[in-house]
């Protein structure tokens, strides 16, 4: 759970860093992936791996990296910040969910962690969010969370069945297959930009840290922590993200709000934990 929480407090930043960014939503996503391949470029470790795991990680990276990012990146065109934010509560339900839909079981304890994850969530962002968006930016958020969420449990069962592999010598094909696809959506577009310096440190942030580091610390941690206690904790950002608003970016939060769903989403977490939950 440690680095569960370490990935969240950088993505807790990500919020505010790109709604400054304003520029074309698939060059942003192929520019945080593909700086995050080269991170991870040098650690890739092809051998002896069948090509059949290789084709699965570079389809998982596809789906929770690339089609993830295409998606949310492009609900900014229709949806405001903080409409996005309260339309992500359902990736805790559906990581919860598709778990539960491949292991053909109902776990009602992980459930009840994702519910009161969203719950606290929901206590923190529904007041101040205007639910006032486009059919077409609600859609895109759903199918960024479906994405996301889907990646998460394919790569943890994947883990499972291949415990001899190690996540740094694979992870690269991940933002390969991801990269892959943002690359081909900012083609298709024409996307043609250009970045003044700040523009410049905040992609750097957002793909070395936020993307290449943060994702792969999220998805080691996923293999060590309980389905129920993964869907709880993809709502953690959101509490994360208000505090940074409030002591970086100099923003105004209802702090009884935030202290009632940080204290719900505490207990999804404690819940999720008991050792009843596998």
């Amino acid at each position: 759970m440690p680095l569960l929480l370490l990935v969240s407090f950088f993505w807790a930043f990500s919020f505010g860093l790109i709604k400054r960014l304003g520029l074309d939503g698939t060059f942003v996503s192929a520019a945080r992936l593909g700086l995050a391949l080269i991170v991870f470029a040098p650690f890739l470790k092809l051998r002896g791996l069948a090509s059949r795991t290789a084709l699965s990680l570079l389809g998982i990276g596809a789906v929770q990296f690339g089609l993830m990012y295409l998606a949310y990146n492009e609900s900014f065109r229709f949806l405001k910040s903080y409409e996005i934010a309260l339309f992500t509560l359902t990736t805790p339900i559906l990581v919860t969910l598709l778990a539960d839909a491949f292991d053909r079981t109902l776990r009602a304890r992980a459930l009840l962690a994702a519910l009161l994850a969203v719950l606290g969530a929901g206590c923190i962002v529904v007041k101040t969010a205007t639910v006032g968006g486009t059919f077409t930016g609600i859609v895109l958020v759903q199918l960024s969370n479906f994405a996301f969420a889907l990646g998460q449990v394919l790569y943890r069962r994947l883990r499972a069945q291949h415990t001899a592999l190690r996540d740094r010598d694979v992870f690269g094909l991940l933002y390969a297959g991801g990269f892959a696809i943002a690359l081909t959506a900012m083609l298709t577009r024409g996307a043609s930009v250009t970045l003044n310096a700040t523009q410049l440190w905040i992609l750097l942030y957002l793909g070395v840290i936020a993307s290449g580091l943060g994702f792969f610390l999220w998805n080691l941690g996923a293999t060590r922590v309980a389905a129920g206690t993964l869907a709880a904790m993809n709502n953690v950002k959101i509490p994360l993200g208000i505090t940074v608003s409030l002591l970086v970016f100099g923003e105004s939060a209802d702090l009884p709000r935030l202290l009632v769903g940080g204290a719900l989403m505490a207990l999804a977490v404690w819940v999720a934990e008991r050792k009843s939950v596998t």
